[in-house]
């Protein structure tokens, strides 16, 4: 089976439980919407969590976001083909998979493109404080360009999307926090996502990134809620 979910943000209490009360096993797959925070502290100390993961009865597939390094980035982890697609591995965590942006990957005959990434609204606050932020949370144009290529190879035409933040036509905006000015977030990567989302065919598309469970116009916006893929 495949599942989907939205950020953890390192807390995998929920999937754990999942797993346990359906009696899943290594050869379901989790999807994660961004932001699962397992390459956040870097350095081999999110070592630990990893091998706690490693042990869980399920494969995680994680869509990038703005709360985590890019696998790329970090020198353990290898390119493999998975799915049709191409994704990052550490050989000691096989079962925790790491999306690449623009890749197309087939879940039980669906094609599924990936486009990870956002803007961080607390970006300064983690500065200030010294905790980690990373320059490439959000799809730089050679990433862009890619998902671009992609989508002309196949027409224009998919299954579904695979997000982490949403067009911006269709941003949760009754969700958006008060004390944030919004005049001073960067939307580049939505903006990005809604000359996409305009120009492109597709059944099904999933995103994480906003704290929430909502369905917004076609966007089906997931938090805490888990569900099979395609329901």
């Amino acid at each position: 089976m495949i599942y989907i979910t939205g950020d953890t943000h390192r807390d995998f209490s929920r999937i754990y439980n999942f797993c346990e009360r359906v009696g899943t096993t290594r050869d379901d797959i989790m999807i994660i919407l961004g932001d699962s925070g397992i390459n956040l502290l870097l350095f081999g100390m999110d070592d630990n969590l990893k091998s706690e993961l490693e042990l869980m009865p399920i494969t995680l597939f994680c869509i990038h976001g703005n709360h985590e390094e890019r696998p790329f980035n970090i020198t353990s982890y290898e390119e493999q083909q998975w799915n049709e697609g191409t994704v990052y591995v550490e050989p000691r965590f096989p079962s925790l998979i790491f999306a690449k942006d623009g890749e197309i990957y087939d879940f039980n005959g669906q094609k599924f493109i990936v486009i990870g990434g956002a803007y961080s609204i607390d970006k300064y606050i983690r500065l200030m404080r010294g905790y980690q932020w990373f320059k490439s949370e959000q799809p730089n144009d050679e990433i862009k360009a890619y998902v671009e290529q992609q989508l002309d190879n196949i027409g224009w035409q998919i299954d579904g999307v695979l997000s982490h933040t949403t067009p911006k036509s269709y941003e949760p905006t009754w969700a958006f926090l008060s004390d944030i000015d919004q005049s001073r977030v960067d939307k580049s990567t939505e903006e990005w996502l809604d000359k996409i989302e305009k120009k492109l065919k597709y059944k099904y598309w999933y995103a994480g990134h906003f704290h929430v469970d909502s369905q917004e116009g076609p966007i089906k916006i997931m938090f805490r809620s888990i569900e099979k893929l395609l329901e």
